[in-house]
């Protein structure tokens, strides 16, 4: 099975535990205003490669990956081709090798959860990114509701998958206490949560949406003070 591939990192350090070999997808159907890789939007516009051949790249940096390192597979939205992912981590764990799943969770249908049994079944652990506990202003955000990703964190709960929640915190949009307190909540409601991330928002890619002459939604906002860095930090449960 061939998939979208954007690019890849070698020695990854910050999507998961230990150092891992991290494979960005092409494609994501979110537009989040902070998104920093808006190029990997597009479907369908970066080379393929089958699972094979990322399998055999990935496998090379084997013996670097320490501290419980492995295979991320990010993106874009990787769930946004599950077959491909699927196969890719069947033959990475095949090989001994831990596997963790960074997605937005925007593509798990309510309706047919069964149809990502097998891709879980595969990975080891997953990066689960809540963008915004609120549904209205995860939809001003990214476009989209939130109600079935809240939906993909109840269920890897209940079958007692391994989750990192992340969440990013941007000035006067995630960082209210209000919603911050209402993800605490909500994420103490989950029983495999192995680790809460704040990541601060930064501007690093505003050159990108320059090139691609995209206007930059959050033009003007700058990155949280360290002082709502901590806070966030502390209702969530990062630091106690």
């Amino acid at each position: 099975m061939e998939g979208y591939i954007h690019s890849f990192e070698s020695f990854g350090t910050v999507d998961g535990p230990g150092i891992r070999f991290v494979v960005f997808v092409q494609g994501c159907p979110m537009r989040c205003k902070y998104c920093h890789n808006p190029d990997t939007w597009t479907f369908g516009t970066a080379k393929k490669y089958t699972a094979e051949e990322v399998a055999k790249n990935a496998l090379r940096y084997k013996n670097y990956f320490t501290g419980g390192g492995g295979i991320t597979v990010s993106g874009g939205e990787p769930m946004a081709q599950a077959g491909f992912v699927t196969e890719l981590f069947s033959r990475i764990k095949a090989a001994g090798v831990s596997t963790a799943l960074d997605t937005s969770g925007a593509m798990f249908d309510c309706n047919d959860v069964h149809k990502f049994d097998a891709l879980l079944a595969v990975t080891d652990l997953v990066l689960l990114d809540i963008k915004h506990i609120d549904g209205e202003r995860h939809r001003e955000l990214t476009g989209r509701p939130n109600d079935n990703i809240l939906a993909f964190a109840r269920y890897l709960s209940d079958m007692g998958k391994d989750m990192w929640i992340r969440h990013v915190l941007v000035p006067g949009i995630t960082d209210d206490d209000k919603y911050l307190t209402d993800l605490a909540s909500f994420i103490k409601t989950l029983k495999t949560v192995r680790k809460v991330e704040v990541l601060p928002y930064h501007t690093m890619g505003v050159v990108k949406y320059a090139s691609l002459g995209i206007p930059y939604p959050l033009d003007g906002v700058q990155p949280p003070s360290a002082e709502r860095v901590l806070n966030a930090k502390k209702i969530l449960g990062v630091i106690q």
